[in-house]
């Protein structure tokens, strides 16, 4: 069993606002039994912060390279760090 909690940021560019990501990431998140947030941010990117166990987080992270239909995903800038705990409880976007 997996016991080693890891919390990954990303940056995603492309055509990722106005096409549904954030809700198909807390979508891709909950599935996973990730927790963190999803916002958009002011120059077009989308930024995710999500927390859980290494195997969880790379097949997320595998979707999130994809997105949905109607996204167009050009870079994924990711970063991992190992964590002691958990820092938050669910999967939200953020505003």
């Amino acid at each position: 069993m997996e016991s080693a909690l890891y919390s990954l940021h990303i940056l995603i560019s492309g055509r990722v606002q106005m096409v549904g990501f954030r809700y198909y990431t807390v979508n891709r998140a909950r599935k996973y039994g990730l927790s963190g947030w999803v916002k958009n941010m002011y120059d077009g990117k989308v930024e995710i912060e999500a927390e859980g166990n290494r195997s969880s987080l790379t097949m997320f992270l595998e979707d999130i390279r994809v997105g949905p239909s109607s996204a167009e995903v050009s870079q994924v800038l990711d970063h991992w760090s190992e964590i002691d705990s958990k820092n938050h409880s669910g999967f939200n976007v953020v505003f």
